[in-house]
């Protein structure tokens, strides 16, 4: 009965004008008797067969994309006629809310689809509450049976996706294609929820099809994207409890391919390690009584990256390994090839434009006030959101700004380079001065559009971000720095940014303030926008940083993040992470080679998480050290012992000392990204020694 659901789809043509294509195995239309044309049916428009069809004032001609996932967010286009600056839109009974349709013009609309049930959706257009104007495209817009998250991964494959449906679709005989390729590791969750890892691929959009038992298979178009990166298998510790023996998985993470020869060492001291190398797919297994329920695990090759994971509990660990930038490492083909990365270029094209008032559009940058000294100019940018809340304001160059001079079809054109992926748009207008240095850019408006797609080497045009909302807002953060040690910190920094769901962070030129520690401060961020119109439901985020110096060099604490949906009352930010300290080895002493012993200063909340850098040759190998918690001694092998290729480059070392608090923290399932980012707050020093 699930599938009868599916095959019962109404069709709607347009006679002579270029709809987008159907991205799902549609049922073919009855034809009746042989050789009987179908009806033809545009809603405003004849009926009469054969004839081309009369367009009445109000019409709804198409949707582009056509399709996209039940859960919404899928940026689309409407075209029709008759349209008005109150245009309402419904996909089905969901009304689209009014911040997410952006009028164009009389023939188009920018819309965001809302949450809808799957299968094929009538799309209606309606001016304000005059019903006249109604026009509904009878299946104009179709719900997939299910989606991907992520729905971005590498070409090496490895991606962990979780696979959504609002049916009860799966159950323990499903399959999963990817490109007609297997996913491999398929793990039913519920009826609903599926995961599997993503075999490799080429770079683009890719169908995925999903195969239960007798059932007619389910495919969804672009449904997955591969792009060019090392960021495949998510790689760290997991499996179940170390009981006699360990696999270890060694990939290159520049590549994502598979490390042959990489020894691996079991234990702490070189004179009786358990000592292995992987084979041709980068894999490896220790099996030893010798193992114990926690072990420590050094992974090296030359002209890698070393590794050693301290206490490891669990009989599975991926490690991705960086390569060594050096000449020495060429001849063996293992330095990456220059020339840049392919497949990762992509870039968008739309335009600016301003709400309508009544039915004609406000005149661009309107809400910017007009500048008063000749070397300030009146400008916008568009950005990408950000990955971290903590990512520094960059202004773009020159080039990219969008002034009341730039050309446009209903607005102001702009083009932006970046990476594939579905991502938002924010574009922020205002005032700049680039006679000063660094130059000053102020925004007084913004706008922000979700769902944006695009592919490798692929550009996605006809992008409208709209500029709506003021940035007349304040909101304080009151932030108390660590204690500080006769080296540092001596400054505290607060950043303020914008939480956009789980897409990323909207970063604003005005986010972050600056005072001399010791000292507990209370930071006034002004000029940021209210959180509605299109920043609804998301929420400001604030971080500090104790640092030492203007380059905000070691010692230094972060901490965040601290959210509120309100400007009204003001944020607290505390927690610090106590700054490491070094015992052994001194300073300037020469290191053992084995042995690290560390003290944590009293206050501030308990580290998760210990990564230990050792860089020698003045960073060009550097041995990275993970433990759990703040061990006060960590013991590891002396690589050089077990191999003279294998150990650092004699010499001046640094050791760049991390304690990490990690929401939500468990070491057992360590992810590989946790090791550098995630972290809820963190302290560092570096300390140098000889080798």
């Amino acid at each position: 009965m699930r599938r009868l659901a599916r095959s019962l789809i109404v069709v709607s043509v347009v006679g002579g004008a270029c709809l987008p294509t159907g991205t799902r195995r549609l049922a073919p239309l009855d034809h009746g008797d042989a050789g009987t044309p179908p009806t033809i049916v545009v809603d405003g428009g004849a009926d009469v067969p054969g004839d081309a069809p009369i367009l009445r004032p109000h019409a709804l001609l198409g949707v582009d994309p056509p399709h996209g996932p039940f859960s919404g967010g899928t940026l689309t286009k409407v075209r029709g006629n008759g349209f008005a600056s109150n245009a309402r839109v419904w996909f089905g009974d969901n009304e689209v809310p009014t911040d997410s349709v952006i009028m164009l013009d009389t023939q188009r609309l920018q819309v965001t689809t809302p949450p809808g049930s799957v299968g094929p959706s009538d799309v209606v257009v309606q001016n304000g509450d005059d019903e006249s104007t109604r026009a509904t495209l009878e299946g104009g817009f179709t719900y997939d049976d299910f989606y991907l998250e992520p729905a971005t991964g590498p070409t090496a494959g490895g991606t962990i996706v979780t696979i959504h449906a609002q049916a009860p679709l799966f159950d323990d005989s499903t399959e999963v294609e990817v490109d007609l390729a297997p996913c491999d590791d398929v793990e039913v969750k519920s009826e609903t929820e599926l995961t599997c890892r993503t075999p490799p691929g080429t770079p683009g959009a890719k169908l995925v099809r999903v195969i239960t038992g007798d059932e007619e298979p389910l495919d969804v178009l672009d449904a997955f994207t591969y792009v060019v990166s090392n960021d495949g298998y998510q790689g760290g510790l997991s499996g179940d409890k170390l009981e006699g023996q360990i696999e270890v998985l060694v990939l290159d993470n520049v590549e994502g391919s598979a490390i042959s020869g990489a020894t691996v060492l079991a234990g702490k001291s070189a004179d009786d390690v358990l000592q292995t190398k992987t084979d041709s797919f980068g894999s490896a297994l220790i099996a030893s009584s010798k193992l114990g329920s926690k072990a420590t695990i050094t992974i090296a090759k030359r002209c890698f990256q070393p590794q050693t994971f301290i206490d490891v509990p669990v009989d599975k660990l991926t490690v991705y390994l960086d390569p060594v930038l050096s000449p020495a490492c060429g001849d063996s083909g293992e330095l990456p090839a220059g020339g840049g990365t392919p497949g990762k270029s992509a870039s968008v094209s739309g335009e600016l434009v301003w709400p309508f008032e009544g039915d004609v559009r406000a005149g661009g940058f309107q809400n910017v006030p007009a500048p008063v000294v000749e070397n300030v100019k009146v400008v916008a940018y568009v950005f990408r959101l950000a990955s971290k809340p903590t990512d520094r304001f960059s202004l773009p160059s020159v080039s990219s700004a969008v002034t009341p001079d730039t050309t446009g079809d209903v607005g102001y054109s702009f083009y932006l380079s970046t990476s594939p992926g579905n991502f938002t748009l924010y574009a922020l207008a205002g005032l700049e001065d680039r006679s000063t240095s660094p130059p000053v850019f102020t925004p007084y408006a913004m706008g922000l559009t979700r769902g944006v797609a695009v592919g490798p080497n692929d550009t996605h045009s006809d992008v409208f971000i709209q500029i709506d909302l003021p940035l007349d807002h304040t909101l304080r953060v009151n932030a108390k720095g660590p204690k500080p040690t006769s080296r540092g910190p001596d400054r505290l920094e607060a950043k303020l940014a914008i939480e956009v769901g789980s897409e990323g962070y909207m970063l604003l030129p005005n986010g972050l303030q600056s005072s001399l520690l010791p000292a507990e401060k209370s930071f006034e961020f002004v000029g940021i926008p209210p959180l509605t119109g299109s920043l609804t439901g998301t929420r400001y985020v604030a971080t500090a940083l104790a640092a030492t110096g203007e380059a905000e060099g070691t010692p230094r604490s972060a901490v965040g993040l601290f959210a509120t949906t309100t400007d009204s009352s003001p944020i607290g930010v505390d927690e610090f992470v106590e700054v490491p300290q070094l015992k052994s080895p001194a300073s300037s002493s020469v290191w053992d080679r084995t042995t690290f012993d560390l003290e944590q200063v009293p206050g501030g909340p308990e580290p998760d998480l210990s990564v230990i850098d050792v860089s020698s040759g003045n960073d060009l190998i550097t041995w990275r050290i993970v433990a759990p918690g703040a061990p006060e001694h960590i013991e590891v092998p002396d690589l050089s012992a077990v191999d003279d290729e294998l150990g650092l480059v004699p010499g001046v070392i640094a050791i760049n000392v991390k304690l990490a608090r990690i929401e939500n923290f468990s070491y057992d399932n360590l992810a590989t990204a946790k090791l550098s980012k995630g972290w809820s707050a963190y302290a560092e020093d570096v300390f140098f020694a000889s080798y």
